[in-house]
């Protein structure tokens, strides 16, 4: 049977060039291509494929962010090999269990080695539970290797083709939605981040001025226009950019939100 084949990363020429690799190889058989993260966990899900070659670096959900909605989902794991065009991800640590690492631009030799370690693995019938708790370690372990960015005082957005820098105090919140930031500004600039995850994104920012209310949302506390009462107890908070957005305050968050303002 030919090795059923899934190729994810944002950029098209990346995709075409390992896809033209892949099709030189005997029996590898690309089903299917996706461009981001959250379509990267919709085909392996929809396909069940035997092997994934997964971009690291993508916009919104992220090839780490990929792998950790397949193992907290608990779906059959495929083989996954990652590509990236730089090795400040500890590539060295890709070498683990079920997984393989690719460095940009793809050689040929070096994608060769990677389907045959796949087959290996594959051929070991390696058990699913296995897969999982490897890969569980391992994202937790890049993770922790993953440099930390020091807070900076402005954020580029990305809106209607262009790159827009904006100071962290215009902004009045963030939120995610299927893997993608989307942040609006007090001055009605809406763009979305490169952050994969709102931790990232808060990890960036002022902690004295931005806080979670949400698992969705990240406000800027300045930028409450209104705190309204909502269901059993629970709020919901009116920010001040154009569309007056409401964003709503997790229970768990009721407390901190009563502490801001003395409710």
């Amino acid at each position: 049977m030919p090795l059923s084949t899934l190729i994810v990363d944002d950029e098209q020429l990346a995709r075409d060039e390992l896809a033209y690799l892949l099709k030189s190889l005997d029996d590898v058989e690309v089903v299917a291509q996706g461009k981001n993260g959250v379509e990267a966990v919709n085909l392996i899900r929809e396909h069940s494929p035997d092997l994934v070659f997964l971009d690291v670096q993508m916009p919104g959900l992220d090839g780490f962010g990929v792998l950790k909605k397949l193992v907290n989902a608990k779906i059959t794991l495929p083989q996954i090999v990652f590509a990236t065009a730089y090795d400040q991800y500890a590539v060295k640590a890709f070498e683990v269990n079920a997984v393989d690492y690719l460095l940009k631009p793809f050689d040929k030799k070096r994608v060769a080695l990677s389907v045959q370690k796949a087959r290996k693995n594959l051929a070991a019938a390696t058990a699913p539970a296995d897969q999982s708790g490897a890969l569980d370690s391992l994202v937790r372990m890049l993770e922790s290797q993953k440099p930390q960015a020091p807070p900076v005082s402005k954020i580029m957005l990305r809106a209607g083709g262009r790159m827009i820098l904006v100071d962290q105090k215009d902004i009045s919140f963030a939120s995610i939605e299927d893997g993608v930031i989307t942040v609006a500004t007090a001055g009605g600039i809406e763009g979305q981040s490169n952050c994969r995850t709102l931790e990232e994104l808060a990890e960036s920012m002022d902690e004295n001025l931005f806080w979670r209310a949400h698992r969705s949302y990240l406000v800027n506390i300045n930028r409450i226009r209104e705190v309204v009462p909502w269901f059993k107890s629970s709020y919901q908070i009116k920010m001040d950019d154009k569309k007056q957005s409401e964003v709503p305050v997790s229970r768990a968050q009721t407390k901190r939100l009563r502490e801001l303002f003395r409710l």
